[in-house]
């Protein structure tokens, strides 16, 4: 299968390097060529536009920042749907917004384009040991012929309806983290100021009812002092807003999320640590 695959961040290279151990060709775009260079050793091969990806795919594939980015590599002059071929399939996998997904499968099917919105979760382990869960939307057809494809890169792949069913899904996630990554972060606080011994505590929590993924992938880590990002902490923080403003509309209030969205907002628009990964909250409590 020829696939095309635009942003080779941490999540898209561990993703492209499993579909080249799978043995598709990948041709690969990137806003920062340098940042491609991974990829490109392992086996993939570079086009100059996101159009000139879709001209020599049958899959177009896409992992980007922020929503706004997603709407730049479909949409611009020389993005996807400029060089995209009638009956190739495109599917987002960036976290994005339920209406943008909606919005990019109508312009697809004009196209005469199949569409999916397939957001993940498993951060940057789950990209490259190909343990992802993928939430899909769109076309059930498209779906169902794009299922072996999303079985090579993920443990645990669902369909969960029309366009925008895979984004909405993927808010449900981030809103789960939203209450596992807080609390993590408090329980190591607590427990540090009452001169606990910090292996030990994760090692019995991990044993019992508070055992979660976030806990186990992301506590030692921080004992560690490693903030390297698995996922990066402002693409958290534009999911939280995206939740919640998906909620707003659903005339939904959900003050824990509120919450967390606020302490990201502090560290990353006031402490400027958007850059780290989302384990890095606890630095806001250790500068207080």
């Amino acid at each position: 299968m020829q696939i095309g695959f635009i942003g080779t961040g941490v999540m898209g290279t561990g993703i492209i390097q499993n579909l080249l151990k799978a043995g598709h060709q990948v041709v690969v775009y990137n806003r920062t060529k340098a940042h491609a260079q991974t990829v490109l050793t392992a086996g993939a091969t570079w086009a100059d536009s996101p159009q000139a990806v879709a001209a020599q795919s049958t899959v177009i594939i896409t992992m980007v920042g922020f929503p706004q980015d997603v709407q730049d590599v479909y949409s611009r002059t020389d993005g996807i749907f400029a060089g995209a071929r009638p009956g190739s399939t495109v599917i987002d996998m960036t976290t994005s917004t339920p209406v943008l997904a909606v919005e990019l499968t109508k312009t697809a099917h004009e196209l005469k384009l199949k569409a999916l919105d397939a957001p993940v979760s498993g951060g940057d382990v789950g990209a490259k040991n190909a343990t992802l869960t993928v939430m899909v939307g769109g076309d059930q057809e498209a779906y169902q012929a794009m299922k072996p494809l999303f079985d090579q890169i993920g443990q645990r792949v669902n369909y969960f309806g029309t366009a925008g069913k895979g984004q909405h899904t993927k808010m449900a996630n981030q809103i789960m983290i939203a209450g596992t990554m807080t609390g993590l972060t408090e329980m190591l606080v607590y427990a540090k100021a009452a001169g606990l011994d910090l292996p030990q505590v994760l090692a019995t929590l991990s044993s019992g009812g508070a055992d979660n993924w976030s806990m186990e992938n992301y506590v030692p880590r921080i004992l560690k002092g490693d903030y390297t990002p698995g996922f990066f902490a402002k693409h958290f923080l534009k999911d939280l807003r995206i939740a919640l403003r998906e909620a707003d509309r659903m005339h939904l209030d959900l003050p824990a999320t509120q919450q967390a969205k606020q302490l990201y907002e502090t560290m990353v628009d006031d402490c400027g640590l958007g850059d780290d990964g989302t384990q890095g909250l606890i630095k806001i409590y250790e500068d207080k």
